[in-house]
């Protein structure tokens, strides 16, 4: 009996393993075909996919080169460049052999890391420690594994304590006890990350898929219904809530991304984005925040039977705070378009913050470009001189509105161009002009404004209805639609169908749009832009269909542009901006000099760059001299309504502590 459950096991088991590399291979001939039909620009299935495809899926499975070994990463390589003969005659047993290393090395860094919990482990070692940027080349044993991964626990241990308190002389005198409850934190969060290493054949083909989609471009992408997310909490806007999106970061660090106004956690005034969690208290049950947790903290976030809690988190310059929060009812109000009235020296200047291009056609409940036209009746109806319009952090989305909203600035009869599979250019037509506001205006935009918010930036640009300000955009100038496979119910491929250009033949594609003044952002050198993309699209041009020198800008435009740029030069918090941008992009990317693991030495060094980010976080929450009102219609609105209240202070708050908006205001002032 015992010989014919063997033999059935080893029989199913080949038969799942062949009719998975089976389904592979269906599904991607299936993406392929796909991509073929409808795809800007195809690439043919060779040796460059092949080298592309090897490279970047293992960085994907093993992105700081701990899992695997040299010897295995060699027999790999014998498929380097034969993965496109493998694709084109449907034969995906390679996908087997990658799965069946990938297990192995999953399985090994598992032994390694419980390995060392149980052997002596010492809290005080004069090896040194050494950090990079890239990835350090693949290890050629398992004791060289054991080292490093061990190196890297007693690191963590250190800083885990270091950041306990900013007094190290406090912590030296209770090293010895607290150690211990950052070593078994720490112990823990390595062996719960170990077991997210493990993926079952399809998460690991989807991820190969994923791969095979980014080698046309970095906007093309596989999706599944059955793709295994990150962990990621967040609560409704219509139930119980403590008022907190959370999200796991690094090494399964959970922190905060977005705080609801008018919650619990936003009236507590001590919670802000990007703190980190350390404990949770609910229920009478306390426990520390780490992997082995989340569905105790998922739990604890979203379920009703929790109404209050206790929440022990620590800030980005290290300083640690507990905060108790209580469970409330929040209404449901979308992310949508708002105004607000700017004063400075008796200027009224108009203000509309636009998160991003919605319509109802994408599932939403209005669109952009009507919500715009509504905002801007009700500045005209308090009589401002001039508008901002607030393109920062705008990822884009509906073209349609896109297009929508220049009609609402733009009388002329062309807005841009497009190019599709077949190169045949295609003029984008104005549909809907009707000129609702014909002042000076400003528009915003950053590194992440994207898409739809540079097709709109460059209408306007093009045609010199506004002076555009901030920092180069993303450049990204193709559009994308959701296809599924052919007879798939629950698989899709967003696929790129086409670029598009300005009315000049330009385009900001890959290298974003420059604005006409530039007023830096201490973190936009660290924003992913177009450019950063192995796969992403060139910049070219096709030819002009209007003759912009016929639209030239006014002297007022002009004089604002040269006045600036004279300014900058004497301009206090411009010049800090620039000193502190430097500051922090060294930060970001110098590596860590080598440390020796003892607990005075890490001290130091973290304290270093505590002091640093304390620098330039205090800077961020610099309030600058103007006035920010509600339209005469929405003060009346929000006096009635606690909550809108509440998401008006926070408004406000965020609009006076934006230097570049505010350096449109100036700007503005020689514009009207």
């Amino acid at each position: 009996m015992r010989k014919i459950i063997l033999f059935l096991i080893l029989f199913f088991s080949k038969e799942i393993t062949a009719q998975s590399e089976t389904n592979a291979c269906i599904t991607l001939s299936k993406i392929d075909a796909l991509v073929k039909e409808f795809h800007y620009r195809p690439k043919p299935i060779n040796d460059s996919l092949s080298a592309y495809l090897f490279t970047t899926f293992l960085q994907t499975l093993d992105d700081r080169n701990d899992l695997f070994l040299e010897s295995e990463i060699n027999v790999l390589k014998k498929h380097k460049y034969k993965l496109d003969n493998y694709i084109n005659s449907q034969d995906c047993n390679f996908l087997n052999e990658f799965y069946t290393t990938y297990k192995n090395a999953v399985n090994r860094h598992s032994t390694i890391i419980e390995t060392i919990k149980k052997e002596y482990f010492t809290l005080d070692s004069p090896e040194i420690i050494r950090f990079y940027k890239k990835s350090t080349p693949y290890f050629k044993n398992e004791s060289e594994l054991k080292r490093v991964n061990k190196k890297r626990m007693l690191f963590d241990v250190l800083k885990d304590v270091s950041e306990i308190s900013h007094n190290k002389d406090s912590l030296v005198n209770v090293f010895n006890s607290i150690s211990q409850t950052s070593k078994q934190k720490v112990f823990d969060d390595y062996s719960c990350e170990s077991t997210k290493y493990n993926l079952s054949i399809e998460e690991f083909n989807t991820r190969f898929f994923t791969v095979f989609c980014a080698y046309f471009d970095p906007h093309t992408e596989y999706f599944s219904t059955n793709e295994k997310s990150d962990f990621l909490s967040y609560v409704s806007a219509d139930n119980y809530t403590f008022g907190l999106t959370l999200s796991v970061k690094e090494k399964n660090n959970i922190s905060v991304v977005e705080i609801l106004p008018g919650s619990s956690a936003y009236f507590s005034e001590k919670v802000e984005l990007g703190d980190q969690f350390i404990k949770i208290k609910s229920k009478e049950e306390e426990y520390l925040v780490n992997c082995y947790n989340f569905e105790k903290i998922e739990k604890t976030l979203s379920s009703n039977e929790h109404k209050n809690g206790s929440f022990t988190l620590r800030k980005k310059s290290g300083e640690v705070y507990t905060v108790n929060l209580t469970k409330q009812i929040m209404k449901d109000y979308q992310n949508s378009v708002y105004s607000y009235i700017l004063e400075r020296d008796n200027h009224k200047t108009g203000y509309i913050k636009i998160p991003s291009f919605y319509s109802t056609l994408e599932n939403g409940k209005t669109n952009v470009s009507d919500d715009v036209s509504k905002e801007i009746f009700k500045l005209k109806e308090d009589a401002i001189s001039g508008l901002i319009i607030d393109l920062e952090n705008n990822g884009g989305g509906s073209m349609q509105e896109a297009i929508n909203m220049c009609g609402l600035f733009i009388n002329t009869l062309y807005l841009g161009q497009d190019r599709n599979k077949t190169n045949k250019e295609g003029i984008i037509g104005n549909r809907k002009s009707k000129s609702i506001y014909t002042g000076p205006i400003i528009i915003l935009i950053n590194g992440f404004s994207a898409s739809a918010s540079e097709f709109f930036a460059n209408a306007m640009q093009d045609y010199n209805l506004a002076v555009v300000v901030g920092t180069k955009s993303l450049g990204k100038a193709t559009y994308q639609e959701i296809l599924p496979l052919k007879d798939e119910k629950d698989k899709f491929v967003k696929v790129t169908l086409g670029k598009f250009y300005r009315v000049t033949g330009k385009s900001n594609q890959y290298n974003g749009i420059k604005p006409d003044i530039e007023i830096p952002n201490i973190f936009d050198d660290q924003m992913p832009r177009e450019n950063s993309f192995k796969t992403a699209f060139k910049n070219d041009t096709v030819e002009s269909i209007v003759n912009t020198d016929n639209f030239p800008m006014n002297e007022k435009q002009k004089k604002a542009i040269l006045h600036y740029t004279k300014k900058t030069e004497t301009n206090t918090e411009f010049q800090k901006i620039i000193r502190l941008k430097a500051k922090f992009n060294q930060i970001y990317t110098s590596s860590l000099p080598p440390i020796t693991l003892k607990f005075n030495t890490l001290f130091d060094k973290l304290s270093e760059f505590t002091k640093s980010w304390k620098e330039i976080e205090e800077f961020t929450k610099t309030e600058y001299s103007f006035g920010a009102t509600n339209t005469t219609y929405d003060t009346q609105k929000s006096s009635i309504n606690n909550y809108l209240e509440s998401i008006n202070k926070k408004q406000i708050k965020n609009l006076k502590t934006n230097f570049r908006i505010f350096e449109a205001i100036r700007i503005m002032e020689d514009l009207k």
